[in-house]
């Protein structure tokens, strides 16, 4: 799944961001680098923030992973040679969609979207590297799966 995430990411993150004012080399290395400050954010969040991250949940948006993957996309963009305002701007923008993009996925029925399972999140989160300091703050594993729940609305 992760292997799936981080092609994802990318392409979303290209398609969105290839109507700047950086060039296509910049706006392509810019797109890689905000794959790895996509997994970064993950990895560096708790559980309940990023189910409801890619779960839907009401004010997913505004939470400190969607925060941080904005900070660091506008950081990014500015290193490549966009101005402070235009990388704050593309940055909100590209991160709302990005974010939007994999949740689609997460919450699709279709079978080509299988891959993306929010009840698999913990395998996700054990192949970053970082996962087991994520898991720990799950006093459970029925937290887990009540979070998983919780975001079906079951």
């Amino acid at each position: 799944m992760i292997e799936k995430l981080k092609a994802l990411a990318l392409q979303k993150l290209q398609e969105k961001m290839a109507g700047n004012s950086l060039n296509p080399d910049a706006t392509n290395e810019a797109a890689s680098e905000g794959v790895s400050a996509l997994f970064e954010s993950i990895q560096g969040g708790d559980l309940s923030q990023i189910t409801a991250l890619f779960g839907g949940a009401e004010g997913a948006e505004s939470n400190n992973l969607m925060s941080n993957l904005q900070g660091k996309l506008g950081e990014i963009l500015q290193q490549k040679g966009m101005s402070a305002e235009e990388a704050q701007n593309e940055s909100q923008n590209t991160a709302a969609d990005l974010v939007s993009g994999l949740k689609e996925k997460f919450q699709s029925s279709e079978a080509a979207d299988s891959d993306f399972d929010l009840s698999q999140i913990t395998g996700l989160l054990g192949g970053l590297g970082g996962g087991g300091s994520i898991l720990d703050k799950a006093k459970s594993a029925g937290n887990i799966l009540n979070a998983a729940k919780n975001m079906f609305g079951k």
